[in-house]
């Protein structure tokens, strides 16, 4: 956890020092080279490699390679004078109170007044931690809990000791929000804070339910999962992926801090124990809820430990539910159906709802904070109280009061007030039940909520595609709102609408939106259907369309900030290339993917991705124009989408110019001050220059590399086929090297390539596969 947490350091820019204890004893390596306990290299190892094993871990905890040379390993014996020199100090080590204090108690023999020191502890009391220390040391001194992986998850649980400067909790609250990228909440000193602690307690209860009641492990996680809002991994692939031993701890560290029925709750079930005893830890042991056999993966009995073959539930709720619009509406219809979906529902549901509410001001000071650490830390797309709303207030406590259970005061006190929500909605601003009454809810200025922002600020225009807003200070946002935000006519219509409407009445354009992903391409259905009845001829004018579509927004008078996220492929990433400035998500997976799919880009980013290359190189500096070209062939060819932002710009997606922003909730924000600061400087739109070209020279090396790849067996026939269709447009044709073409003429070989390989048989199936299967398909 301590490298994951200098990982995301260094990705955003943060030098870091990782200190680690002093091995006890030499390996016999090291012991057969000489090398002694008093060697740097021996005392600073166990930093070391958890400093290299970063480059292995999977998911990547670095969102670039090089981002490995701002950490710096040290130890905790010949280092720690170090820490008068940093910031920030971060204690990571291991889950014993004493072993932290006596750690404590020598920083703060040498740490610098000011300095802030926190604790990763995921449930420790901060208030015991801190008993013993100096004045300034308590002053600055907190929890900080970051969730793992500490890159991909987005909550930090910030928790104040009783010593603690007020002004540092609010800094470290705009410090982790704006520079970390996290969501921020301010938790109480309690055993394991707010998320695991109503985590850990609706994970139990759904353990004591499902054998209560006879449900099976896959029946289970059929239901807790995207279902209801939860991530895929539901209830047990959770558990697995975590690690039995990992939450059994968190779930002792409540047991022993509570009494009574809670306490009976936190009590891990025998089975379960069964399982540690066994080893059977889930992923990290090749074993747990469920176990890869060949081919098939088995789910574990609870009752029997055997492994069996997989079950899932299958109920007319669930699919009741498929037909409801909303995560709302689909909650509510599976809550209460009269089935084996409903009664184990609410068998989990229930409780957990109940004990969040009787947690409220001894956790966190309001349910937004409840709410935000259950949707940021464990991936619910809704809280509890978020959930309570979605099913009724008023329903849900008469079903509760009938079967006898007890309602917390906090919820009586919602209905004795005649209100009938948590939440509220006025004008496009929200409100919460604090009590007695509503509060707004507080929201960083940096996060721009599109769909509240359109409640209450309008739409200038909009079609089935694509809605044009007024951000206000004079900039405009195009959002894209399609089916996986993939790009058809409506969404090219209204680019040029849009560019048009900027040029007269804005200061520039933000292209942006808050879905699932900025955009997975071009509607690809709709190029199969085309092309199966054989209509190039639409083809040719919908690629047309595309192509003028992207050329506004290059040449567009004011300038057009393009702030793509998650995946940006095929005519998403063709969407940002040609943008005055890209600014990216911190997580983005930008590609030119069309190879996958039998095609090559059609919309202009074959030809954009070689300018930006071509831009990327240093004034003055020979350029070789079939070394820039092979790079860009093999991007495109090879289907290669970035990992992370960094690495799009390794990949001469984005340039040195182009900005990244850590906080995906500050992407829109982010782009609007770049499109005001670009207008600021007297932004003139680019000339159109000519492109020199690799032309026949480069043709001929592109595919004496395809068809050495055949050979070796690497590629099929038709990859080839694509592959010289690609490398004729990229090297500019059949023309003499460094021969400077038209950007109109590139487009013109990217579009008759284009619509060549769409026609296709083999493309098409290329195409029906992923559309079908979801994976390419190479024949």
């Amino acid at each position: 956890m301590g490298s994951g947490i200098a990982a995301h350091l260094a990705n955003i820019g943060i030098p870091t020092l990782l200190l680690d204890i002093v091995p006890k004893e030499v390996s016999k390596d090291e012991e057969a080279k000489g090398i002694t306990l008093e060697h740097p290299a021996v005392r600073n190892k166990f930093a070391e490699t958890a400093i290299q094993k970063l480059l292995k871990q999977k998911p990547a905890p670095l969102t670039a390679k090089n981002n490995l040379q701002l950490i710096t390993a040290g130890n905790l014996e010949d280092d720690l004078e170090k820490l008068k020199d940093v910031d920030w100090i971060i204690e990571v080590v291991v889950e014993n109170l004493e072993v932290k204090k006596s750690l404590y108690e020598k920083i703060d023999a040498v740490r610098k007044p000011g300095t802030i020191i926190s604790s990763n502890t995921s449930g420790i009391s901060i208030n015991a931690m801190v008993e013993g220390r100096s004045e300034d040391f308590g002053k600055h001194f907190l929890g900080t809990h970051f969730f793992n992986p500490p890159r991909y998850l987005k909550l930090l649980e910030v928790i104040p000791a009783t010593t603690t400067a007020p002004e540092v909790v609010e800094f470290m609250k705009q410090f982790g929000e704006d520079v970390l990228g996290k969501g921020v909440v301010i938790a109480k000193d309690t055993p394991n804070f707010i998320a695991n602690r109503i985590g850990t307690y609706g994970l139990l209860v759904t353990l004591r339910e499902m054998q209560a009641r006879g449900y099976s492990v896959g029946e289970v996680d059929s239901v807790t999962g995207p279902l209801i809002g939860r991530p895929k991994s539901a209830t047990f692939r959770t558990l697995d992926v975590v690690g039995l031993d990992t939450f059994a701890h968190v779930a002792k560290n409540v047991y022993d801090q509570t009494s009574g029925e809670e306490q009976k709750v936190f009590e891990v079930p025998a089975f379960m124990q069964k399982m540690l005893e066994n080893k059977w830890l889930g992923a990290k042991s090749g074993q747990g809820f469920f176990l890869k056999d060949g081919k098939e993966i088995k789910e574990l009995n609870p009752e029997t430990l055997e492994y069996e073959a997989m079950k899932k539930l299958k109920t007319p709720s669930m699919e009741m539910a498929k037909q409801q619009k909303g995560l709302a509406a689909k909650v509510k219809t599976l809550t209460y159906a009269k089935d084996r979906t409903g009664e184990l529902l609410w068998s989990i549901l229930s409780p957990t709802l109940i004990y969040s509410a009787q947690l409220h001001g001894e956790i966190a000071d309001d349910i937004v904070a409840i709410d935000q650490a259950m949707k940021w830390g464990f991936g619910w797309q809704q809280g509890p109280f978020e959930i309570w709303d979605a099913i009724g207030v008023n329903e849900s406590v008469e079903k509760m009061t009938a079967e006898g259970l007890e309602v917390p005061a906090f919820v009586q006190s919602l209905l004795d007030k005649g209100f009938t929500s948590f939440y509220k909605e006025e004008n496009g601003d929200q409100y919460y039940f604090n009590g007695s009454d509503y509060s707004l809810v507080s929201v960083n200025e940096k996060v721009i909520d599109l769909k509240r922002y359109k409640k209450k600020h309008g739409v200038i225009k909009s079609n089935s595609g694509a809605s044009l807003i007024d951000l206000g200070d004079g900039v405009a946002l195009l959002e894209f709102h399609s089916k996986s935000n993939s790009i058809g006519l409506d969404i090219l219509q209204m680019i040029s609408f849009a560019v048009d409407e900027v040029e007269k009445n804005f200061k520039g354009l933000v292209i942006g939106n808050q879905g699932k992903n900025f955009s997975v391409g071009a509607n690809l259905g709709m190029i199969l259907m085309e092309a199966q009845d054989d209509n190039i001829f639409e083809l040719d004018f919908v690629v047309r369309q595309f192509q003028n579509a992207m050329l506004k927004i290059k040449y567009s008078a004011k300038p057009v900030v393009v702030a793509p996220f998650g995946m940006t492929l095929g005519g998403g990433a063709e969407t940002c290339l040609p943008a005055a400035h890209i600014q990216a998500s911190s997580e983005t997976y930008m590609g030119l993917v069309e190879a996958g799919v039998g095609l090559i880009p059609g919309g202009g980013g074959n030809k954009e991705l070689y300018i930006k290359h071509l831009k990327g190189l240093p004034n003055g500096v020979e350029i070789d124009y079939l070394t820039v070209a092979s790079k860009v062939f093999e991007t495109i060819a090879m289907a290669k989408v970035s990992t992370s932002g960094e690495e799009a710009r390794e990949n001469n997606f984005l340039n040195f110019a182009d900005g990244i922003s850590v906080n995906p909730d500050h992407l829109i924000y982010d782009a609007k001050q770049v499109v005001l600061a670009l207008a600021e400087g007297g932004y003139k739109a680019p000339i159109r220059e000519k492109v020199p070209v690799s032309g026949s020279p480069g043709y001929a090396a592109l595919i004496l590399g395809a068809e050495g790849m055949l050979l070796s067996g690497f590629i099929s026939e038709h990859d080839l086929k694509i592959a010289k269709k690609l490398a004729y447009v990229i090297a500019g044709g059949e023309v003499p090297y460094g021969t400077l073409v038209d950007e109109q003429y590139l487009l013109n070989l990217e579009r008759e390539a284009f619509l060549s390989l769409v026609a296709d048989p083999k493309s098409q199936a290329r195409m029906q596969h992923m559309l079908v299967k979801g994976k390419p398909l190479r024949n």
